[in-house]
């Protein structure tokens, strides 16, 4: 490791090795030779005269990428495409002059970043499945566990521990649904030429229109893909860009959403990520449980949100076929938008993995604020016994304020109960109302929500993807 320039921390601390490696130099410039190779033998195919023995020289150096050559040739000729076909050519000699024959340099350059891109959502994709694997899992578990629900983080009616886990699935699976449209609509940008004419495969077939139409759709087959863009500049459209971050946009924004919701809920000593038993909190607190992974997807999640602003200027300010200023932005924002996408979901997997659920505190503070969710229905149980609604209504009113002060001002427990069993309104004792503080009574459907939407919703997704089931999380620090 050098201790003396500056090393990102998303190589360093977040991505795992498979993404990194799909970023990779190695990874680059080994396309960048198979799209040479499938180039030549389009063009064989097309009745060039290319020879086999041409074609299998380049497959003999397909993998081993001389960059010591390439790097002195581009100190000379600061064009990084001519001087890898430079390099290439010199491991090939025999082939030296058909090396990337009618092509312009965006050829292997933006055919290899729709390769890229294909292959890094495939492991977001995987990765995302399991999370939501382990989410459903988490759900089934605590589905039936009745939880103080929240609207504007004030007490609202419970809910379960399980139903709230399904909001973070849904959205999560929103994702997924995303991702695997945009991916399903890649497409190479094939073989174009300078402004997208291809008219300098015009001077090499003759002008034979009906060959040069077989060339994009022979070099998709080729790499992999279905077909090819059918109109383009020099480029791809940047929007293509625009579209992919955005999926990662709308996985960092579910999984902040989800990290936060992990917070508030540690902090409430209610559900705790995981903690390990050499895991430092504080370096001055030593009995604090920081919930520093659901803060680092948190972090994290920001910054692949921003992120995504790349592409969407860079494909609003392209000039007419091709202009170079996205070339920089787009090594920087790509690349870092799925290394940073690939750490928080290794960190998603890693904390709903460990979740630990406390049911006691979660009943304590339930229990703590449900009479005064009960109201409605001790109201009813006192209309049965011959009271007045409208009348009942204003003192329960009244003494929910009484208690309400009692707990805030005062610093009591909630005597609600309490106030309601001395009043001879309600004509009910305290064991009658004590029996109204069943929370499963006041859960509604979450239980019954959560076994359907598991049932015909996440159980059929990931019972057809189960092959892709089953990782474990790859976490650094």
């Amino acid at each position: 490791m050098s201790h003396d320039r500056y090393l990102s921390p998303l190589s360093e601390r977040y991505a795992s090795k498979e993404m990194q490696y799909v970023f990779s130099p190695d990874k680059k410039f080994r396309t960048w030779r198979r799209l040479w190779i499938a180039l030549a033998e389009t063009e064989k195919e097309l009745g060039l005269p290319i020879t086999e023995e041409q074609i299998e020289e380049l497959k003999s150096h397909a993998e081993d990428i001389n960059y010591d050559v390439a790097r002195e040739r581009e100190k000379l000729v600061r064009h990084d495409v001519m001087s890898h076909v430079y390099a290439y050519g010199q491991q090939c000699p025999k082939a030296k002059g058909i090396i990337h024959l009618g092509a312009t340099s965006c050829y292997v350059g933006d055919n290899t970043d729709v390769i890229v891109m294909s292959e890094a959502l495939e492991i977001v994709r995987r990765k995302l499945l399991n999370v939501i694997a382990k989410l459903a899992k988490f759900a089934e578990e605590y589905k039936d566990l009745p939880t103080l629900a929240f609207t504007h983080f004030q007490p609202a009616q419970p809910t379960t521990v399980g139903k709230r886990a399904t909001l973070w699935i849904q959205e999560f699976a929103m994702d997924l649904e995303d991702l695997e449209y945009v991916k399903s609509t890649l497409k190479l940008l094939g073989s174009k030429g300078t402004t997208g004419t291809q008219a300098s495969f015009l001077e090499l077939f003759e002008g034979d229109q009906k060959t040069i139409d077989r060339i994009d759709p022979m070099i998709a087959e080729k790499m992999g893909f279905e077909a090819c863009y059918p109109v383009s500049g020099q480029t791809y459209s940047r929007k293509v860009d625009t579209r992919v971050l955005n999926v990662l946009s709308g996985i960092a924004a579910s999984a902040h959403k989800f990290s936060n919701d992990i917070r508030l809920l540690q902090h409430l000593k209610e559900v705790e990520e995981p903690f390990e038993k050499t895991q430092i909190g504080s370096s001055a607190m030593a009995y604090k449980r920081n919930p520093m992974r659901s803060e680092r997807i948190a972090s994290l999640s920001r910054y692949v949100m921003i992120d995504a602003l790349n592409p969407a200027v860079t494909s609003a300010t392209q000039w007419f076929e091709r202009t170079l200023d996205d070339s920089a932005n787009k090594r920087l924002s790509v690349p870092e938008g799925f290394l940073a996408i690939d750490g928080i979901l290794d960190l998603c997997l890693n904390v709903v993995d460990g979740l630990v659920v406390y049911p006691k505190v979660i009943e304590k503070r339930l229990m703590s604020e449900l009479p005064f969710m009960a109201t409605e229905n001790i109201m009813m149980d006192a209309v049965k016994a011959g009271g007045d609604r409208q009348e009942l209504h204003e003192r329960i009113r009244e003494l929910s304020m009484e208690a309400g002060q009692n707990v805030k001002v005062k610093g009591l427990d909630n005597n609600l109960l309490e106030l309601i069993a001395e009043d001879p309104a309600f004509n009910l004792t305290l064991e009658e109302l004590k029996e109204t503080m069943d929370p499963t009574k006041y859960v509604g459907r979450a239980p019954v929500q959560v076994e359907a939407y598991l049932t015909e919703v996440i159980r059929p997704l990931l019972k057809k993807n189960q092959d892709l089931l089953g990782m474990e999380a790859e976490i650094n620090v």
